[in-house]
């Protein structure tokens, strides 16, 4: 999946949880309020969406809200996606991933969340370059500890 995302020409995240409009109470104008959404949207908690936010280039990273207005790519972002995610600016802006340290990569990952135990180590394959088999049941010890021997 970390290639496919890698090589996409454009890839499109579409944040439910943020909406570009709030009704006021006090008259009947729209306030646009995305912001504090975007910084608790759980698109930056789920594990799988960390290879979606890192593999692609900068700018074909396009962010949406949920009536569909764009809120900026990944580059217009950075600083808020920084700010989210602990990522360095680096990172975000498409240096090689092995310009960081495993230990680095693997903390991108820790308050991340995963239906399956076993994905928040298998999430990591690809921004760690590491190729080896995804064994469901195994429990996400297991799995870290296989991919912790990959990485040498």
């Amino acid at each position: 999946m970390f290639r496919w995302h890698q090589n996409a020409v454009k890839c499109y995240v579409y944040l439910l949880d943020v909406s570009t409009k709030r009704q006021k109470a006090s008259d009947l104008s729209t306030e646009y309020t995305w912001a504090p959404a975007f910084r608790s949207s759980k698109w930056f908690t789920r594990g799988w969406t960390l290879q979606e936010l890192l593999a692609p280039s900068p700018g074909s990273v396009e962010f949406f809200s949920q009536e569909g207005d764009r809120l900026g790519d990944k580059r217009s972002l950075e600083r808020q996606i920084h700010a989210i995610t602990g990522i360095p600016l680096p990172a975000l802006r498409g240096a090689p991933l092995s310009q960081f340290d495993i230990e680095d990569r693997l903390s991108w990952a820790e308050d991340r969340q995963t239906t399956r135990k076993e994905d928040k180590a298998y999430s990591l394959l690809g921004i760690c370059n590491v190729f080896m088999p995804l064994i469901y049941g195994e429990g996400e010890k297991n799995a870290f500890r296989r991919l912790r021997e990959e990485l040498g």
